[in-house]
């Protein structure tokens, strides 16, 4: 179920004067991270809401499941889809079931029962944006013993706290993790090499946008490069500011540049900036 937001509001009032539903109903949705607006599962009853967004509802329609998120490309053999922030890729111990790779084996599955799927990359849980799966063994292998090759651009926009002192620049890191998994900056021989490019697109008193590249794919690598500048990025609670309350982190994957070898060229998946992102620029 889909809606395009008309007038300016807080979402569970919105959705209950919009749809012929109970309002117990719609908060269980809400409980059970079933609804996205503008592709951002949100639990919360008083989301704010503004002209224009979308809300999609994932819910059984007629017995059949719908992706509650876009599909930016789909065939026989891959399905790149615009993950939302707070979702996981794959399970871990904690949650085995609210996943991306669950809820797209599900949707496939309405289709073909026996119909699998195999995740190709990932994206941190709060981070948003293109993530490439597979529909078969042979083109996971294909794509992840290629990825490096395969993939000529990986970009991503963020929006960090204050203003940079260099507008462009190439940050060179070398990276280790703890057995916390806190990732950090290392001089160590064994510590990874993690390149990552960054350009500044707009800036306003207390934030600015950036559009990012990377050049090497290390956990976290964008997260510790701002926060290592002193500028992370906002809702970063891993790396960030203790006093920063932001409902997400503000991280977008939103361009993917690959070669598809099923069709012997190169593709370019590109999704559109989340619309809090261009809010918090525009606030004062």
């Amino acid at each position: 179920m889909k809606l395009v937001v008309e007038k300016n509001g807080e979402l569970l009032d919105y959705l209950y004067q919009k749809l012929e539903m109970p309002k117990k109903r719609i908060k269980q949705y809400l409980t059970h991270g079933s609804i996205y607006v503008n592709n951002n599962k949100v639990t919360k009853y008083n989301y704010p809401l503004i002209a224009g967004m979308n809300i999609v509802i994932a819910t059984d329609s007629k017995g059949k499941k719908e992706c509650p998120f876009s599909i930016l490309f789909e065939d026989n053999h891959i399905i790149v889809v615009n993950k939302p922030s707070g979702l996981l890729t794959i399970a871990t111990e904690k949650e085995k079931e609210k996943t991306l790779y669950h809820i797209v084996r599900e949707y496939i599955q309405e289709k073909n029962k026996h119909a699998k799927i195999f995740i190709v990359h990932r994206l941190d849980k709060d981070t948003s944006g293109i993530v490439v799966l597979a529909k078969d063994e042979k083109t996971k292998k294909q794509l992840q013993d290629n990825w490096n090759e395969f993939v000529s651009l990986r970009e991503y926009i963020g929006i960090v706290h204050g203003t940079l002192k260099k507008k462009e620049d190439t940050i060179i890191q070398k990276l280790k993790e703890t057995k916390t998994n806190l990732v950090y900056v290392s001089k160590d021989e064994d510590a990874k090499e993690a390149i990552t490019k960054y350009q500044v697109l707009k800036e306003n008193e207390n934030y600015s946008m950036v559009s990012i590249q990377i050049e090497t794919g290390r956990k976290n690598q964008i997260r510790v490069a701002f926060s290592s500048l002193k500028n992370p990025l906002v809702g970063d609670q891993k790396y960030g500011l203790k006093e920063d309350h932001a409902s997400r982190l503000y991280l977008h994957a939103n361009r993917l540049k690959m070669y598809y070898p099923e069709l012997k060229k190169e593709i370019l998946f590109e999704t559109p900036v989340p619309t809090e992102f261009k809010k918090i620029m525009n606030s004062r």
